[in-house]
């Protein structure tokens, strides 16, 4: 019994998670996962929000948008800035390194034993290889549902990242270039927020006066 409620309270201050839960979780996540960092997003999301909640939806989102800025493996990145909101330093070398090496031993195995002539001439690998390609695909698209749905993106606001993709993937100079987008997206988003609290302070003032 005293474990259960041990359990829950980790569960529920973030600032109790076991390191070696962490390093778990996420040597979990680096397993089972296939197609890079995006489909891991939602594997991630699963466990971290809504199977153990150490993080609130809004929380995560927010975490994700920050792994996508940064330079990087986006696998590793969001995995840094879970720990680090989970466990600071300690916490993101630890969820690091649990994303790390599974990813790095399978390939270290596969290296060792498989060489490409090895897998594109065995019909086994080769079936299994094309089997893999299209839950990659939906462990892909998932995550793009999922965030968003939390991030209560409507249709007119659907074409926003809709123009986006096109621009980055039309090869043009300068306006292909993610970075800009990135930077782009950022000054929106402090030019919204500082809109936003602008007109707050004015309903204020207003109710003050009245």
């Amino acid at each position: 019994m005293r474990e259960q409620e041990k359990s829950l309270s980790q569960e529920k201050n973030p600032q109790q998670v076991t390191l070696t839960r962490l390093f778990l979780t996420f040597a979990k996540i680096g397993a089972f996962t296939f197609g890079g960092g995006w489909a891991m997003i939602s594997i991630i999301e699963r466990e971290i929000v809504h199977k153990y909640h150490w993080l609130k939806q809004e929380e995560f989102l927010d975490l994700l948008a920050v792994a996508q800025s940064m330079p990087g493996i986006l696998a590793v990145n969001i995995s840094v800035v879970v720990g680090d909101k989970l466990r600071n330093l300690t916490g993101s070398i630890i969820a690091a390194l649990g994303t790390i090496m599974p990813s790095f031993s399978i390939i270290l195995l596969i290296a060792i034993f498989l060489t490409p002539e090895t897998i594109t001439t065995n019909p086994a690998l080769t079936a299994i290889f094309k089997g893999i390609r299209p839950v990659v695909v939906a462990l892909i698209v998932a995550p793009v549902i999922t965030s968003a749905r939390s991030m209560k993106l409507t249709l007119k606001m659907a074409w926003i990242p809709a123009i986006v993709a096109l621009l980055i993937w039309s090869k043009w100079p300068v306006i292909s270039n993610p970075i800009l987008f990135i930077v782009l997206g950022g000054l929106g988003g402090w030019w919204h927020l500082r809109r936003s609290r602008l007109a707050l302070e004015k309903s204020g003032q207003k109710g003050g006066e009245a």
